[in-house]
């Protein structure tokens, strides 16, 4: 995406991603039937709309096996979905990071899906998004939504959405045009390597954040996303969540970035303490007094905490990496897409090798009972034919 600006139009920038990996994203792998799918679908009060959301994706997947996690509901949302052929479980803790960090902990799988269960995200995309994980080697796909539905997106919402996006994009890396899309694919390596600290919606940051710190290989692809049903009630406060969010990015700089964020505190205490204290360094060369003592002992003490906070992102940055260290090898732990694909084809193979072997054997025996049944002496070769069956 070079060329293109930070800022510039989501359409834009999702489009010029688009037609890079047009060759991959446009085409089903043919490994989707050989992997374990397992759909995750975190839901609060959805009995309107879970039945359509687990039929769409068990018809656009129909080897994958569909989990609703129902987060202390208090409609038939568990209810319907079960009656719709999901697999249902419960979250007590409330939060869709809650059920997030369950999900991940419990389902094994090769790959997941995961997808709000609101019937605001296109089922048929899935095999796309799957396919762009396999084929790219991916560890995480995100869903970018695109619509001209205005009741869907609201103008509010696509502003903060861009302003975030654009402020993790400064930290972070600039890998995505929507960041806080629910509609997503994970490699295992991803899920069980995944720490899952959030409780609410801020999970999205989190999972955006955790893939940008690893150097993981990821995608995004553009989808349509759709309007809630009339009824539906969206569960995102703009005001509440989008402070929340912030407060995230700034937990989490504070954590994987330390260095940034406490020497960013150090330089403005640092300015401030200059702004203070330089006049009356000024006015001490010119005079020999001081008369602002207050002043001068609070530009001091400034400048002392502005040495301590730098000190300590330049010691927490060392921990920082080895934090990220230790994440990165249990990452490494954990058997890639690829490598189980080769080992399937290695099974596969050692299957058709045995098949073949066998056959050879009772073609072998086959012959030896028919020199026995003409009642001749065993010819030389014969014999060697019984002894090699007899050795095998």
């Amino acid at each position: 995406m070079t060329g293109i600006d930070a800022t510039a139009d989501i359409h834009a920038r999702l489009a010029a991603a688009e037609a890079t990996l047009a060759a991959i994203g446009e085409r089903l792998s043919p490994e989707l039937s050989r992997l374990d799918i397992a759909v995750l679908i975190p839901c609060y009060n959805e009995a309107q709309t879970i039945a359509g959301v687990v039929s769409a994706f068990k018809a656009a997947l129909p080897g994958a096996r569909i989990y609703v996690y129902d987060n202390n509901s208090h409609d038939a949302t568990a209810e319907v979905a079960r009656g719709a052929g999901a697999i249902v479980r419960r979250e007590p803790l409330q939060g869709k990071g809650h059920v997030v960090r369950r999900m991940f902990s419990d389902i094994e799988a090769d790959v997941y899906l995961m997808v709000d269960g609101d019937a605001t995200y296109d089922a048929t995309a899935a095999p796309r998004l799957i396919s762009r994980l396999i084929e790219t080697q991916s560890d995480m796909v995100v869903a970018a939504r695109i619509t001209a539905e205005k009741s869907a997106y609201r103008a509010g919402h696509r502003l903060g959405n861009r302003a975030l996006t654009g402020l993790v994009a400064g930290i972070f890396g600039d890998r995505f045009t929507d960041m806080l899309s629910g509609y997503r694919a994970f490699s295992r390596r991803f899920a069980k390597s995944y720490p899952a600290l959030a409780s609410g919606f801020e999970t999205e940051t989190e999972l955006t954040v955790h893939a940008l710190e690893l150097d993981m290989i990821t995608s995004e692809i553009q989808t349509t996303y759709l309007a809630r049903p009339e009824g539906s009630v969206s569960k995102l406060n703009t005001i509440k969540d989008g402070v929340r969010i912030l407060s995230t990015i700034g937990r989490l700089m504070r954590d994987e970035r330390p260095l940034w964020f406490f020497g960013s505190l150090s330089i403005a205490g640092a300015t401030l303490s200059l702004s203070l204290g330089l006049p009356v360094v000024l006015e001490f060369l010119g005079t020999g007094f001081v008369d602002r003592y207050p002043t001068a002992f609070l530009a001091a003490a400034i400048m002392v905490l502005s040495g301590v906070s730098l000190t300590s992102g330049v010691v927490l940055e060392t921990v920082a990496l080895g934090r990220r260290e230790m994440k990165r090898l249990a990452y490494n732990q954990i058997e890639s897409l690829a490598a189980k694909l080769e080992r399937l084809d290695r099974s596969q193979s050692d299957v058709e090798a045995a098949r073949g072997a066998g056959s050879r054997a009772r073609g072998d025996i086959q012959q030896a009972r028919a020199a026995g049944e003409a009642g001749d002496r065993p010819s030389a070769s014969s014999s060697r034919l019984i002894r090699r069956i007899a050795q095998s």
